[in-house]
């Protein structure tokens, strides 16, 4: 996750230094210096030229003297026009327009160290300085609001602030470290919350049909097992063909109770039995499956409306693939708006190179992600850390 954006962060950052050096400028000239023998030259006087400039390191003075007689007087001519050249393009004024082109390039943390560093950063240069980062976040999926939010925070640390040279770098990363955590929420610690509920605790899982909410369900029944807290799994999918069998299976892997009822009957009802049990039998952690939904069907979003009524779930919980970028957004959004979920889990977020879901779902909905999903196995469910998601930025 988060490699090309990695990729693009980290070119930046570790190079920081917003002029050119001496080698960069002494390159400059070369290649003006390549471009006027390749115009000037005919092929046999170019190899004649090589030989001479190789000969000429290692030569004596005498030596060279003895080797230029030697030469054609057509030879001579040739060598003589391309010096002339080279002198000329050491002093032609295109070299310095070049030269200073390639200070005025550079990517957006060393423009913003060379401009912080020489005069107040104002919201015009800000904006135009911006402009590069932010096609770089909207290309790797990240929302327009959230693109929003990091700008406007970033530019609150930077805008019109004299900054010293030496605290420049470390003054631009941090703020730019900032930036992105404010548009990411921090999420609860769910073992904790759980042990410390007094009764059953609840939770019911929403979410399209083909997101893993079936097993982001399973790899979260593992987890509790490992924290020594026991669940049930109630199958309130009583919609899609094999639903139910699936999450059957993973109960019977995970050796831990099963609720379930026909197809076709009231996922309420199923919601209801199971939490029933839980309380009849001590059990902890309710886990209630649902049918996958489209989030553009009003009228299937109303039957979850009425499972919440029935069951009373402590956590609503949203899964959504985080490699379908904006379109997982929407989703969320329109359950938000719908039911009013309370955190989110984001699958296959190991095979999302872009990561941008990640980076604004929160935002978006102003709830936390609990956790990413990663992979197949029971084990591979990773509580979400701010922290993480700076060290995969290449940014820690």
């Amino acid at each position: 996750m988060f490699d090309f954006l990695k990729k693009k962060i980290s070119s930046w950052v570790s190079k920081p230094s917003p002029t050119s050096s001496k080698k960069d400028k002494k390159k400059s000239k070369e290649n003006q210096k390549t471009k006027g023998k390749s115009k000037k030259s005919t092929k046999k006087e170019k190899v004649t030229i090589k030989n001479e400039i190789k000969e000429e390191i290692s030569l004596t003075q005498d030596e060279i003297d003895a080797e230029n007689k030697k030469l054609t007087q057509s030879e001579k001519e040739s060598k003589e026009d391309v010096e002339n050249i080279l002198e000329e393009a050491e002093k032609s004024p295109e070299t310095d327009k070049i030269e200073d082109k390639q200070e005025q390039k550079g990517n957006f943390f060393t423009k913003l160290f060379k401009k912080i560093t020489t005069s107040k950063l104002t919201q015009e240069d800000f904006d135009e300085i911006f402009e590069e980062f932010e096609i770089t976040l909207l290309e790797n999926n990240v929302a327009l609001e959230a693109v929003d939010k990091i700008k406007e925070n970033l530019g609150k640390d930077l805008i019109e602030q004299q900054i010293k040279k030496t605290e420049a770098e470390a003054r631009i990363l941090q703020s730019l470290k900032d930036a992105i955590l404010s548009v990411l929420i921090e999420p609860p610690n769910l073992i904790k919350q759980i042990k410390e509920h007094k009764g059953v605790y609840t939770i019911i899982f929403f979410g399209i049909n083909g997101t893993g909410k079936t097993t982001s369900i399973a790899k979260l029944a593992h987890l509790l097992k490992e924290n020594d807290i026991s669940c049930v799994l109630a199958a309130g999918d009583t919609f899609r063909a094999a639903s139910i069998e699936q999450l059957q299976t993973h109960a019977q892997r995970l050796s831990v109770p099963f609720i379930a009822s026909n197809y076709g009957s009231d996922p309420a009802s199923v919601a209801f039995e199971a939490k029933k049990y839980a309380e009849q039998h001590k059990i902890k952690v309710v886990l209630i499956d649902t049918a996958g939904r489209m989030y553009t069907k009003s009228n299937l979003i109303k039957e979850m409306e009425k499972i919440i009524r029935i069951s009373k779930p402590d956590l609503k919980m949203f899964v959504g693939e985080s490699i379908t970028g904006n379109d997982a957004l929407e989703q969320c959004k329109t359950f938000n708006e719908a039911i009013g979920i309370d955190g989110i889990i984001l699958s296959k977020a190991d095979i999302d190179e872009k990561a941008g879901t990640i980076l604004s779902v929160s935002h978006i909905t102003n709830k936390p992600i609990y956790f990413l999903g990663v992979g197949q196995n029971y084990k591979d469910l990773l509580v979400f850390s701010k922290k993480e998601v700076l060290k995969n930025l290449g940014l820690n």
